[in-house]
């Protein structure tokens, strides 16, 4: 482990995993939590389980805004795919 990977782990830096790499440490975390008997510890695996779910759906929405970038300019007034004219 290098300086920077202590580093990343210290203020909580996920973005700098690869997508296995962040999958695979979410597993071990989850199986960790599974088999947690301590209250304090598996609230706080739990706490540290969301905050991988929400860097994966951040790549994730990221990756969809990559792939459709006018997906956002679809969404009209009165719904999608609909004029706006009354």
């Amino acid at each position: 482990m290098g300086l920077f990977d202590f580093l990343s782990g210290v203020f909580g830096g996920l973005g700098s995993l690869s997508d296995d790499e962040l999958e695979s440490r979410r597993e071990e975390l989850r199986q960790h939590y599974a088999a947690c008997q301590d209250v304090d510890e598996a609230s706080r695996l739990y706490d540290e389980l969301h905050r991988y779910d929400e860097e994966m759906t951040r790549r994730a929405n990221e990756a969809y805004a990559h792939d459709n970038p006018d997906a956002a300019a679809r969404h009209r007034e009165h719904g999608r795919y609909l004029p706006n004219d009354d």
